[in-house]
């Protein structure tokens, strides 16, 4: 048995912050210290993601801005390569996704690439905690002859 995505669907989502790829980088800046969160998803006119803004991604650009270019466009400094999930997606599949490219947080999308959600590397660690120890549970209730008679 393995958990999906779509199992985590209201973590994801409370964490899900989104802007239009016209939007400015400090309005991305504002959201992201308004939130506490470390990723802006940045969608195109169709609300389809078109990329991602890291708290690092700002915090590298506003320190080198003088004057006009602090207003630059998020689409100027967005990655446009995005890993991103699905709901469908296993938990462990998800996890070695971030492990192994060193991500801290992955878009979740639809089928169509809207956004729906963003989970942490720490989501992704709970779910899995918590698959083992009911798996751990099934395997002592077994062993224990608990429930079998």
């Amino acid at each position: 048995m393995s958990t999906l995505i779509r199992h985590l669907k209201a973590v994801a989502a409370e964490k899900l912050i989104t802007l239009g790829h016209h939007a400015q980088l400090t309005e991305a800046a504002q959201l992201l210290g308004r939130r506490g969160h470390d990723l802006v998803v940045i969608c195109n006119d169709d609300e389809l993601l078109a990329g991602v803004v890291t708290r690092t991604d700002i915090v590298s650009r506003i320190g080198e801005c003088v004057g006009r270019t602090c207003t630059m466009p998020v689409a100027d400094v967005m990655t446009r390569e995005v890993v991103a999930c699905r709901p469908d997606d296993t938990v462990e599949d998800v996890w070695q996704e971030l492990h192994t490219r060193g991500l801290v947080h992955l878009p979740v999308i639809d089928h169509t690439t809207r956004p729906i959600g963003i989970l942490s590397a720490r989501d992704v660690l709970h779910a899995l905690l918590q698959e083992v120890e009911y798996q751990e549970g099934l395997l002592r209730d077994y062993v224990m002859g608990v429930g079998y008679r």
